[in-house]
């Protein structure tokens, strides 16, 4: 093997060739990309038994539940995260097809400007049990916007999914209460009349106390910090990056040059 003091004297200036060419080339590129700002909305998951009609009315159970959540309630939200849903609804909202100047029109736009939103977006579970979501733009006025609305979004979603089996409760307690009400104009006596009066009541009480929860429609997450204008660009990283191209393109070179050094011998 030859000496690697050597082996750099002699092939030095291809070796410092490669380098520049490399930082010049990965230069252009890196320093023509726009900078992205990043902004971080993030939240804690609210316990999902807020919305159990029974830990509301009822004192001896109220203090059986957290007030959090847990990791599966994260998860649950965070797959809502992967879906289109709340970046279309997000992009509409923001008419983010100017934003991203996309050329089309109408619902074509509004997909395209929610995909580039996606790309540009990542929600994720911290180690200490938070939902975070990063969003990365060059407007950095415009990226905690987009940030605090797709977590708007992600709650919005996850109360009315959380309230759906309360509201078709309500529902059907509102049509049990109507299909029993017309007897009254029955003929009752004074203990059925007395059974239907108790009947209508109690109707009443769990249809107020369910409108109560369907209308309350509890937090799903808890928001701990509202994402914020950033000082300075998140990416591109630049030093970094030419730092990282420096020291590969040298030993791409070194390990070139061995190779070019071992192969001396068969040509000769």
């Amino acid at each position: 093997m030859p000496d690697l003091l050597n082996l750099l004297s002699r092939w030095r200036k291809q070796i410092l060739a490669v380098m520049l060419l490399s930082l010049l080339a990965v230069g252009i590129i890196t320093f023509l990309k726009p900078n992205l700002y990043l902004s971080v909305a993030t939240a804690v998951p609210a316990s999902s038994f807020a919305n159990d009609k029974a830990k509301i009315f009822n004192d001896n159970i109220q203090g059986l539940y957290s007030t959090l959540g847990s990791a599966d309630d994260l998860d649950r939200i965070i797959g809502t995260a992967n879906l289109d849903t709340p970046y279309l609804a997000v992009a509409a909202q923001f008419n983010l097809f100017d934003h991203y100047k996309i050329s089309e029109k109408g619902d074509a736009a509004i997909t395209k400007a929610a995909i580039l939103l996606k790309e540009n977006t990542k929600v994720m579970k911290s180690e200490y049990g938070e939902i975070k979501v990063k969003v990365w733009d060059t407007d950095k006025k415009l990226a905690p916007q987009l940030a605090n609305a797709i977590m708007e979004k992600l709650q919005s979603i996850h109360q009315d999914i959380q309230g759906a089996g309360n509201l078709a409760t309500l529902k059907g307690l509102k049509k049990a209460k109507e299909r029993m009400n017309p007897k009254a104009d029955s003929a009752f006596s004074l203990e059925d009349a007395a059974l239907h009066k108790e009947k209508n009541r109690q109707y009443d009480k769990m249809i107020e106390e369910y409108q109560l929860v369907v209308d309350s429609k509890p937090l799903v997450l808890v928001t701990v910090e509202k994402a914020k204008e950033a000082l300075k660009h998140d990416k591109p990283k630049r030093v970094t990056i030419m730092i990282a191209t420096a020291v590969l393109s040298f030993l791409f070179s070194l390990l070139a040059a061995l190779a070019l050094e071992k192969r001396k011998p068969l040509a000769e």
